[in-house]
Order: C-alpha cells, then sequence, then structure tokens
C-alpha cells in the first residue's frame, strides 16, 4: 500500500514549540484537536503525521509555522540554566524559559555570522568566595570601585547576551543559561523579566546571575541539586551581587552610622542603583550595622509598605539590553538585509522558521522592527514524501 508521510518532520521541534508555549501534551492534544497517544509519539519519533492538514493544526495551535516543524535540530544545546527561584517556579514556566533561549541563542548564531559581538570575557572565579570573586571581576573588566550606572552595558560588553523576557508567573525573577554554538563555541545569556522596570533590582538580579557565570559549576544539572546544596549556590550568587554592585571600601566610607534613616538610605539608593534592602543587608553583613538595626530597619520597610514598592523605583531606570538590537538594526539599515530577506536567511540558512512578530518578541525588538505589511511566514507548502510500504 502507499502512504503519504510527512518524511522529515522532526518530532524534537514539536516539543520545543510546545514548551516555548508552555502547554502540556494534554492541553495541546486539545487545543489541536489531535490525541495526546498520538503527539507524543510525534514527539518521540515513534510515528510521524500522516497528513499535512494534521501538521497544519498542530502549527496553528502552537502559533508557529508549519515549516518550523519540518527543520533540523538548532546547533545549539543547553548545558544548565540558573533559576533564582527554582524551588517556587513550576517546571512549566522554566522549561519555557528555557526554550525561549534556546531561539535567542539560536537567533544570535546567525547574527554572529555577519555582526562581530564583544568576545566572551568572563574570569574563572570558581575556587574564590563571593567577595573575592567580586573584588576580582571589578579589577578585570576594570571597573573601579565606584557605583555602575549601567550593569547591562557592561556584562553586554563582555560578550554575555541578555534579553528581557515576558512571563506568565512573578516567581521568575531573572536566569542564567549556558548554551554550546556549534562544535566549539559557547554563550552565556541572562534574562531577566519585564515585570521589574526599576533599575536597583534589574541591577542586583543581573549581577546574581553574574555570579553564577563567575563561580559556579556548567556541566551539571541544577535539577539534580539537593535543597540544601542548590539555597547554598543562591546564597553565594546574593553575596556576589551585594559584593559587586557595593564594594566594601568605597560602602563603608559613605555608610555613615549615625544617620541611618529612610532619606539617608534612599540617597545611597540613588547614588548606587541598588535596593535599599540591598544596602541595608551588606551594611550588616560587613558588620557597619547589628542585628537588632539590621531587623529594625526591616520592620519599618515592612510597615512602611516598602519591601515590595521602595522610594525611587519609579525613578531609577536602567538602559534595556542593546546588543542584539543594534546587530539587527545595523544588517537592515546598512541594507544587508531587507525584513523579508533577513527572515528568509533565517529560515534558509539556519533552519529557524519563526514568525517576524516572535523574533520581535524574543529579541524585544520595537514592533514591525521585522513584520512587512504582509506575512508570508505561515503560508509554506508542506511537501509530502511517498513512502512505500508494504
Amino acid at each position: 500500500m502507499v502512504i503519504f508521510m510527512i518524511s522529515n518532520f522532526n518530532g524534537n521541534r514539536l516539543k520545543a514549540a510546545r514548551l516555548y508555549r508552555g502547554y502540556s501534551l494534554a492541553e495541546l492534544a486539545q487545543k489541536s484537536d489531535c490525541s495526546r497517544q498520538s503527539l507524543s509519539m510525534y514527539e518521540s519519533g515513534k510515528t510521524k503525521p500522516l497528513e499535512a492538514v494534521i501538521v497544519m493544526k498542530i502549527a496553528e495551535a502552537l502559533n508557529f509555522p508549519s515549516k518550523f516543524f519540518m527543520e533540523k535540530d538548532l546547533p545549539i544545546s543547553s548545558n544548565v540554566t540558573y533559576f533564582r527561584s527554582l524551588l517556587t517556579t513550576k517546571q512549566s514556566y522554566r522549561f519555557e524559559q528555557i526554550q525561549r533561549m534556546d531561539l535567542v541563542a539560536a537567533i544570535y548564531n546567525f547574527l554572529k555570522d555577519y555582526v562581530e559581538f564583544p568576545k566572551v570575557d568572563i574570569p574563572d572565579c570558581s575556587l574564590k568566595t563571593p567577595e573575592e570573586a567580586a573584588k576580582y571581576l571589578r579589577k578585570y573588566w576594570n571597573l573601579g570601585n565606584g557605583p555602575i550606572q549601567n550593569l547591562i552595558d557592561v556584562v553586554e560588553q563582555h560578550g554575555i547576551i541578555v534579553t528581557c523576557f515576558p512571563t506568565k508567573t512573578d516567581t521568575i525573577d531573572a536566569f542564567s543559561q549556558k548554551v554550546d554554538i556549534n562544535i566549539d563555541e559557547h554563550a552565556f545569556l541572562i534574562g531577566y523579566s519585564n515585570n521589574k522596570n526599576s533599575a536597583a533590582r534589574i541591577h542586583f538580579d543581573i549581577a546574581h546571575e553574574l555570579g553564577h557565570i563567575c563561580m559556579h559549576d556548567w556541566t551539571e544539572s541544577i535539577e539534580k541539586l539537593d535543597r540544601v546544596e542548590f539555597k547554598e549556590r543562591e546564597k553565594e550568587a546574593n553575596m556576589f551581587a551585594s559584593a559587586f554592585l557595593l564594594p566594601e571600601n568605597t560602602f563603608k566610607a559613605q555608610f555613615y552610622t549615625d544617620k541611618i534613616n529612610i532619606p539617608f538610605l534612599t540617597l545611597l539608593k540613588s547614588q548606587w542603583k541598588v535596593s535599599i534592602q540591598a544596602i541595608v543587608k551588606r551594611a550588616y553583613d560587613l558588620g557597619l550595622i547589628s542585628i537588632e538595626k539590621y531587623q529594625s530597619l526591616m520592620i519599618i520597610l515592612q510597615k512602611r509598605g516598602l519591601r515590595k514598592n521602595e522610594p525611587l523605583d519609579d525613578k531609577l531606570i536602567t538602559a534595556p539590553p542593546s546588543l542584539l538590537k543594534i546587530a539587527v538594526e545595523m544588517l537592515l539599515n546598512d541594507d544587508v538585509f531587507t525584513k523579508e530577506e533577513f527572515m528568509e536567511e533565517l529560515s534558509l540558512n539556519y533552519d529557524l522558521s519563526l514568525a517576524p512578530g516572535e523574533v520581535e518578541e524574543l529579541l524585544d525588538l520595537p514592533e514591525n522592527t521585522l513584520k512587512d505589511d504582509e506575512d508570508h511566514f505561515f503560508s509554506h507548502t508542506i511537501k509530502l514524501k511517498i513512502v512505500q510500504t508494504t
């Protein structure tokens, strides 16, 4: 008998798209009018869809171009992803962001063939304490010992890719991921939630992930760490962030113990772009205030409703990530690609067929940076191959 099969349907792509949208197999089955068992078999590669219409239904349910499911696996692989809120974040939310960063890394892999990015320049601080690592990295990057006005720009200029991401939950503040690109190259990516807009909070999140990148192991899955081990790494990353953003000697010189009140702490926040709570914790860690004073200040913040919304949170801003945006703008403005050619190149030569709006969201680009008046990316013809079976 003769059966029409989608010969190059890629189950790994189906799983990636499903996780990216945050769907379970049961949820996708309901949305696509396919059985859960069939979808599971498609993902595992045990069978392939028998009709093009099945692929079209799946593509429509997941809001991906049909061609996405016919392409090869991406030439990148994720190693470890550090989530600040691993213990309280649903696994589906984590998987969603991991897939998001895999796509960002794949687009970066395309862009770097046309644009020269800063080299990855991160020293190994795995044998240092958080305090030592923070001091060393400041010296290594020639940052001095003063306030860092735009930490996102600093890490981008040293080869770390930063992106701001939408999230369905407030339990994910930020995360960092290492990906292998092709055979002999790797990249570090940091993502932070767009539900934050205060420079103080964003800076601490970025510095926290920077601590993981500099100090911690990237060869073992953190999912396998026990609760105690994970908390210890989180504590070290927090200590690194605090020491990196508030260098000991400079901070001590500005922290007047006879003026510890909310206005004074707010002034320090404006100078260092670090939250009041982080400033108070740093002062306690350095022995500048007692445990009683630390607790008293935290109680005051709590009673005044300042734990979640501090003074200046709406005033202190930081520039958003720009490295990927600038790369795309250069290619378009210098007429290397038209919008349509950019998307076609990504699809044809890099096996990444996405809708223009999807790429805009992934890279936090302004709306219509890549989208033409007419969207061509859901109209690819699915080619069928006749397979002779007995």
